[in-house]
């Protein structure tokens, strides 16, 4: 499967001077960790949830994680479990081809599922869910770990490895770094190290670290505005800052973290259309700019920017109206790609400065070397855009083909 692969071939041509390339099962973790792009979350309870997975690969989603912890009630766990066994058997039957299986990705056209993911709660559903899904479970990609830290950890990582064994395929972990204990300032040291330990010992089964920004702020009584990004509460800032510190270094010791979710969907993908459809003075991409403002996105644009700003990758999803803005900012722009592309010459490799191709900023060779070598593995999955094309372009032919 391919970031933009829900679109047609000519659609693709006009937008990218670099079309994204293929991932699946075979693709190395760290080109998968960046390609998970905006992960839609979707409670396990959903009666149709077979349908609602294929249906959202059609429109580009590409990661999905299949709740069972906090978007489901207690009381609800057991029949969600049953439930996910049925829509993965339901997938499984109808020939769906999961994006991470050994058969590889077909396309969304040919019944490809994205990269699934479970939510769990407790170490052994793991093992247990691998068990009831049997040959289905070829459509899964891993787990997602709840509340993470070396003492919680270590027996769900324990538990995917038994997994992993038993039905003889690749399972990844994500683990959600949210507990208290990494929020509250006399703990956070100490649990940073400790989960630093565990992942690195767990490192080929770690894909990616993810945020728990909304337990972070439970834990104060807070919750942001939509006019606010979780980099305006400085509570939750402080901590992306030391998780990134820690854990997200660019020497090789560090792992990819993910955005945290963005809590308001005031701009469903059908309050665009009636603004592409009523504008006979603009093309699209000029009435999804009035759309945009209109309905006030501002704020999850430009947490998207701010994450990238902060050193992560990607994003926590709960609306599907959230995955096309995350995935057209995710798209290298051709000025981007110029600067990364000069500053890894082999010619440069033993330093310097260079004027940008663009003529407007300066390219240090060292100090730029590992901002352009993950310039160029985000271009390689999302692609770069035409040196004329613009976020709005690539976000408006997304919202039409939705």
């Amino acid at each position: 499967m391919r970031h933009f692969g829900h679109l047609a071939p000519v659609v693709r041509n006009g937008l990218f001077h670099q079309e994204p390339a293929e991932f699946g099962a075979d693709s190395p973790a760290r080109t998968l960790a960046v390609a998970l792009g905006a992960t839609l979350y979707s409670p396990a309870t959903r009666p149709a949830l077979a349908r609602d997975i294929l249906k959202q690969a059609e429109r580009g989603v590409v990661s999905m994680v299949l709740c069972l912890e906090d978007s489901i009630g207690d009381d609800e766990v057991a029949g969600a479990e049953e439930n996910l066994v049925r829509q993965f058997a339901e997938l499984a039957a109808a020939g769906a081809v999961g994006a991470g299986a050994a058969a590889g990705a077909a396309g969304p056209e040919g019944g490809c599922v994205p990269l699934l993911f479970v939510r769990v709660r407790e170490p052994r559903q793991i093992t247990d869910l691998v068990r009831r899904l049997g040959p289905a479970g070829r459509l899964l990609s891993g787990f997602v770990l709840p509340k993470f830290t070396e003492e919680r950890g270590v027996p769900f990582l324990e538990a995917l490895t038994e997994a992993e064994n038993a039905c003889g395929r690749r399972l990844f972990a994500m683990p959600v770094l949210e507990s208290p204990e990494l929020l509250h300032l006399e703990t956070r040291t100490e649990t940073l190290a400790g989960i630093a330990r565990t992942v690195e010992k767990y490192r080929d089964r770690v894909l990616a670290l993810r945020l728990g920004v909304t337990d972070f702020c439970s834990a104060y009584g807070l919750r942001r505005a939509p006019d606010m990004t979780a980099y305006d509460v400085q509570l939750v800032a402080s901590v992306i800052a030391d998780v990134v510190n820690v854990l997200g270094r660019a020497d090789g010791s560090g792992f990819t973290v993910t955005g945290p979710v963005w809590e308001y969907f005031r701009v469903p993908e059908r309050m665009f259309k009636p603004q592409l459809r009523r504008s006979p003075f603009a093309g699209p991409a000029e009435a999804l700019r009035t759309a945009l403002i209109r309905h006030d996105m501002d704020g999850l644009l430009r947490e998207i920017q701010l994450d990238r700003a902060n050193g992560l990758q990607g994003k926590t999803c709960i609306h599907p109206s959230h995955v096309a803005p995350v995935h057209a900012l995710s798209v290298v722009s051709h000025e981007e790609f110029s600067d990364a592309q000069d500053i890894l010459r082999p010619e440069r490799d033993g330093g310097g400065v260079l004027r940008s191709a663009y003529t407007n900023k300066m390219n240090e060779v060292k100090p730029h070397r590992a901002w352009a070598e993950r310039t160029l593995l985000r271009a390689e999955v999302f692609g770069v855009a035409r040196e004329d094309v613009s976020f709005v372009e690539l976000l408006a032919a997304g919202v039409q083909t939705g």
